[in-house]
């Protein structure tokens, strides 16, 4: 098993968790919690595969990803107790399964031998879109559209790993560079609550 295939387990992983903390968080039933653990968990990853014409989608081709979901939901149902300050787990699984999304879609991009701004996109809808969908079936706003940086941070790494892909760094060493990167932007934002600037229309 190689960095790539265990970093895409471990964001699984996070993204299902950050799922079926926010179900709970909602109050929703057992099927309700599965639905958006899943949908967190592969929805960057199946828009990633439509757009680049890769069907069947990678978890209908894999289903150890569908078993490997549907474990850590459970598990996430079962030891809901343990996971303290649901808000702060939810932020640290969110941000983690939103670093390693990132390189996983930027590395498909370049491996499909896609242009580096397109490569950089196809990061980001990777690592934020399974979130979008969470936060729409939860009736909330999405994150990316509110003011916290978070789309920003997924930019940030895509570029920072396009740059250390130039520059010919083992492959490794961009991922891990690169996930970091990603998680210390929104750590560090949330805690000094840096934020981009907001407009409106006057009426």
């Amino acid at each position: 098993m190689t960095l790539f295939d265990t970093l895409d387990i471990l964001g699984t992983i996070a993204f299902a968790i950050s799922g079926a903390l926010s179900a709970m968080n909602r109050k929703f039933d057992l099927f309700g919690i599965f639905i958006i653990a899943f949908v967190t968990a592969i929805g960057g990853g199946t828009l990633r595969d439509i757009l680049i014409g890769a069907t069947p989608v990678s978890w209908m081709q894999n289903t150890v990803n569908m078993y490997l979901i549907g474990g850590v939901t459970m598990l996430s149902i079962i030891f809901r107790n343990k996971l303290d300050y649901l808000k702060k787990s939810l932020f640290l699984f969110d941000t983690i399964g939103l670093g390693i999304f990132t390189i996983i879609g930027v590395e498909t991009g370049i491996q499909t031998d896609l242009a580096p701004i397109v490569s950089i996109a196809l990061g980001a809808m990777t690592g934020c879109f399974g979130g979008v969908i969470r936060d729409i079936l939860c009736n909330e706003v999405p994150v990316i559209f509110r003011k916290e940086i978070y789309a920003t941070a997924s930019i940030a790494g895509g570029i920072c790993f396009m740059i250390l892909h130039t520059l010919n760094t083992p492959i490794n060493i961009i991922y891990i560079i690169t996930t970091l990167l990603i998680i210390s932007i929104r750590l560090i934002v949330v805690k000094y609550q840096v934020t981009l600037p907001m407009f409106s229309v006057k009426n």
